[in-house]
């Protein structure tokens, strides 16, 4: 899908306030509201935007504790990812799933109320996960940055 600077425009914008009414946004964006409509309805389209969602703040909601567990997967069985995958899935905790090429192949992000809570979680969820070869628990004390958005 070709992006002209028009686009990058109304993305920029959309970014960094993706809360603006749509006739604040065309008007900050440069552009009316019939084409800014028809502008983000081809980018939702062509699949550039591909959600529009809730950011939540789970600090605020109680949830004290996030650590992202590196995983490294035995992948002697064939269906050692997808099984590991499937039971992280329900795990009510964790919160994000990534997988990676190279030593570590898979990421969970988990929280916890406090750490008591996440050592019971811990013993009781992620230690009986499948295929576990080595694990490594990273916990976030701050975060410095947290952009979805590239310069447009």
């Amino acid at each position: 899908m070709q992006i002209d600077d028009t686009d990058r425009r109304i993305l920029r914008h959309y970014l960094a306030e993706p809360s603006l009414e749509r006739a604040a946004l065309a008007e900050r964006a440069g552009v009316t509201p019939a084409t800014l409509w028809r502008r983000l309805d081809r980018l939702r389209e062509g699949g550039v935007i591909r959600a529009e969602e809730a950011v939540i703040d789970w600090r605020r909601m109680g949830y004290e504790v996030e650590v992202s567990l590196r995983f490294t997967l035995d992948k002697t069985d064939p269906r050692a990812f997808d099984q590991f995958i499937a039971a992280a899935r329900e795990v009510p905790e964790v919160i994000g799933i990534e997988t990676f090429l190279g030593r570590v192949d898979v990421r969970l992000t988990v929280i916890s109320r406090d750490m008591a809570q996440y050592q019971d979680i811990y013993r009781r969820r992620i230690l009986t996960l499948p295929h576990i070869a080595e694990l490594e628990a990273l916990m976030l004390i701050a975060t410095i940055k947290d952009e979805g958005g590239l310069p447009l």
